[in-house]
């Protein structure tokens, strides 16, 4: 395999896929060929893809079997209708059959197709009640989060829902994306053109901080390998497994604890603070690294 960096941020959907999985080893699953585009956009006379934004198919990684999902974040901001979400619900109900190490998600979407309105939110629905009934049956779901549209509204839910979330510092993970919380409050609540404030709030490092991502990687495709391949490594040798429902009451408990104690925070610099870091200024330009040894040993 290449050693050539692939910057993450910037790569397609499959540029992305290919070089996380082991050469050779992908089998696409609904190809574009088949032409599963959406009858939705289709009727508004929209543009339309053929695989409508993301694929999904049989791979190896580091020799483990596994179930892939890529999102195309640019084609409508990597959103889900009704399609594109029947082909990632497909995907985890061929994992009860196929019982592949883990399924994969690299997630590139800020949400729900708003063209496509309660199709597309059925589809997010459908999607979560799988993720939880895949990991259930003892089959890990990951998140990869690193793409320029981050995972937002109902794909940032699905990312929370995995077993692992592993993100880049330029990835960004959270519900209402910064554009559609200043449209709705307005730019005193939050300026979207605020890039620094953004990446505080949403981004890798904050989201890490928090431990709503499991793991923080470099942007480089083969960063984000290399930690799936641990991981894989681990759940395979059954080192690590998929939370219970005791585990997952406990980190609920706990969620209500840290939303009590940062209900009145508005900056990420509090959040490295109570996290351990001195010098705040520098977390921004702190190598992955340095970030990920501090942080553990604040923890």
């Amino acid at each position: 395999m290449s050693t050539k960096q692939i910057n993450y941020f910037e790569a397609s959907a499959r540029t992305r896929l290919e070089a996380l999985v082991d050469p050779d080893s992908f089998a696409e699953i609904c190809p574009p060929h088949l032409r599963y585009t959406s009858p939705h956009l289709t009727r508004l006379n929209a543009p339309v893809a053929f695989d409508d934004g993301v694929i999904v198919g049989r791979a190896s990684l580091a020799g483990h079997r596994v179930l892939v999902a890529s999102q195309e974040g640019k084609f409508n901001g990597g959103a889900v209708g009704e399609v594109h979400g029947a082909k990632l619900r497909g995907l985890m109900e061929r994992a009860l059959i196929d019982r592949p190490v883990a399924v994969l998600l690299l997630v590139d979407s800020g949400g729900v197709r708003l063209h496509e309105a309660n199709a597309g939110l059925i589809a997010i629905s459908e999607l979560m009640r799988a993720v939880l009934r895949t990991q259930v049956a003892g089959i890990p779901v990951f998140a990869l989060i690193g793409g320029s549209c981050g995972a937002f509204g109902g794909m940032g839910i699905v990312s929370r829902l995995c077993a692992e979330v592993i993100i880049s510092e330029q990835g960004r993970l959270g519900l209402s994306g910064p554009e559609v919380i200043e449209t709705v409050k307005g730019v005193e609540e939050f300026d979207s053109r605020d890039r620094a404030m953004v990446w505080r709030i949403t981004g890798g490092k904050v989201r890490r901080a928090l431990g709503e991502a499991t793991h923080l990687v470099d942007d480089d495709v083969h960063a984000f390998r290399s930690m799936t391949a641990q991981l894989l490594d681990a759940y395979a040798a059954e080192q690590l497994k998929s939370a219970g429902l005791a585990e997952l009451t406990e980190r609920q408990q706990l969620l209500a604890v840290r939303a009590k104690k940062y209900a009145e925070t508005r900056d990420g610099r509090i959040i490295f603070q109570e996290s351990g870091f001195k010098e705040l200024e520098d977390v921004a330009l702190m190598p992955i690294d340095d970030f990920n040894r501090q942080l553990g040993e604040a923890v």
